[in-house]
């Protein structure tokens, strides 16, 4: 059995510049990896049936998992006739702008990559990691990166420095693609500083980079981001140097240089919210 980790995705920053021809989004979003994570565990057999199973019963065991979706790319660009049971253990809250699915699929590559080594070469992995889907490619190169296009273009940048943050995510999810139906149709005026991001970065200015994290999505407004905005408070109130959602959503996160701080909102607001977690960066 092969053991793999999938790290949660959150991003720093979030700015949807245009919508394409081809019906995508032209994004620019600071993304980094963080502790929480789900494992994925890998065996491998000869039925020739690559299948999925989870601690979460919801979740579809076939090609409809992006984690079997990237195990039959990965197979089929390699010749590769071998079958593949997946086990998922779901930490990453599904619904939540953390990019949970797309983590496991690039956990399932990584771990493909290490048991067929030299099956495939490293940009073929990334080929595949972007027809899987958009944050497919950043949760395979993991660390801190800047993500343009669809958010396959990946810029390593300068770690985060170290510190402590707070996961928030309430009961209801957001969709996706309503996120960017209903942005299509406001009138944007503020965009995140995302170079002034990547200058602090640069510095390992913690503070700098918290003030200036950004989200476009949360200009839609709506009840939803009442909710959204309710979360953010708090971990302001607890002493976080800044806090914004992730993706589109509905999960948020404050960032905190005290342990005890970023701990104690988490805390307080596992008593109300169906998630809420603490985790640190991962830069490796």
């Amino acid at each position: 059995m092969t053991e793999e980790k999938a790290y949660a995705k959150l991003n720093i920053s979030l700015d949807v510049l245009s919508k394409r021809e081809d019906g995508y989004h032209e994004l620019r979003m600071i993304m980094q990896s963080i502790s929480l994570c789900d494992t994925v565990f890998i065996d491998q057999d000869t039925s020739g049936i690559i299948s999925s199973s989870s601690n979460f019963g919801y979740i579809p065991g076939d090609i409809k998992n992006l984690a079997v979706a990237a195990a039959s790319m990965f197979f089929e660009e390699a010749g590769i006739k071998d079958g593949l049971r997946i086990r998922l253990e779901k930490r990453i809250p599904v619904g939540s702008g953390m990019a949970g699915g797309s983590s496991d699929a690039a956990a399932v590559l990584r771990a493909l990559d290490r048991l067929y080594s030299g099956a495939l070469e490293r940009d073929r992995l990334f080929e595949i990691a972007n027809k899987v889907g958009s944050d497919v490619a950043f949760c395979l190169e993991g660390g801190t990166c800047l993500a343009e296009g669809r958010g396959e273009k990946l810029s390593k940048l300068p770690p985060l420095p170290n510190c402590f943050i707070a996961v928030c995510k309430p009961s209801f999810s957001l969709s996706t693609p309503e996120m960017y139906r209903r942005l299509d149709h406001i009138r944007r005026v503020f965009h995140p500083d995302t170079e002034g991001i990547i200058t602090a970065l640069g510095k390992g200015d913690l503070t700098g980079v918290s003030r200036r994290m950004y989200n476009v999505f949360e200009d839609i407004g709506g009840r939803e981001f009442n909710t959204v905005k309710e979360i953010k408070n708090t971990f302001l109130e607890e002493g976080a140097l800044g806090a914004v959602m992730t993706g589109s959503g509905s999960a948020v996160f404050g960032v905190f240089d005290k342990e005890k701080s970023a701990a104690s909102a988490a805390e307080k607001l596992k008593n109300t919210y169906s998630f809420s977690a603490l985790a640190v960066p991962v830069n490796n």
